[in-house]
């Protein structure tokens, strides 16, 4: 596929590196999210959650970031999700794991987690964004403009 506008065989990298450190997921949430930070930042987005023989649903997600990082920017998200047991259990807030943060071909990759349920979600997009930061995911089934 071409959701992130790159090569099918830059993406099977990132994912083969995901699926390495943690197996194969359950479910995961397609969608895009706008982000901007001059130290403190914030996440919004919104997506379609899949999971196998059931019909996908919307979901929203939010989230403030602390760091050194600055700018903004707009990007298609994949979050890969692990150990979910029923669709109602997504909906909480998942810490980030720190230092858990790649770069590979283009798409970065970072981890976030509470109790067994893990994320991985994997973005590529447009704008300038440089840093490091450490925040929180909440998933929601309602859109929030507040990120905090």
């Amino acid at each position: 596929g071409d959701f992130f506008g790159l090569t099918t065989a830059a993406v099977a990298q990132v994912v083969a590196r995901v699926f390495q450190d943690n197996g194969r997921p359950n479910a995961y949430i397609q969608g895009e999210e706008a982000s901007a930070a001059i130290v403190v930042g914030g996440t919004l987005g919104k997506g379609a959650l899949y999971r196998k023989r059931r019909n996908p649903f919307q979901v929203y997600w939010q989230g403030p970031s602390l760091g050194f990082d600055l700018g903004g920017n707009a990007s298609k998200v994949v979050c890969l999700i692990y150990n979910l047991r029923n669709d109602n259990e997504i909906f909480q807030s998942y810490a980030g794991v720190g230092g858990s943060y790649y770069f590979i071909a283009g798409i970065g990759v970072n981890y976030h987690q509470e109790g067994r349920i893990k994320l991985a979600p994997m973005r590529t997009g447009l704008g300038a964004r440089a840093g490091v930061n450490v925040g929180t995911m909440s998933i929601t089934r309602e859109r929030s403009f507040n990120p905090f």
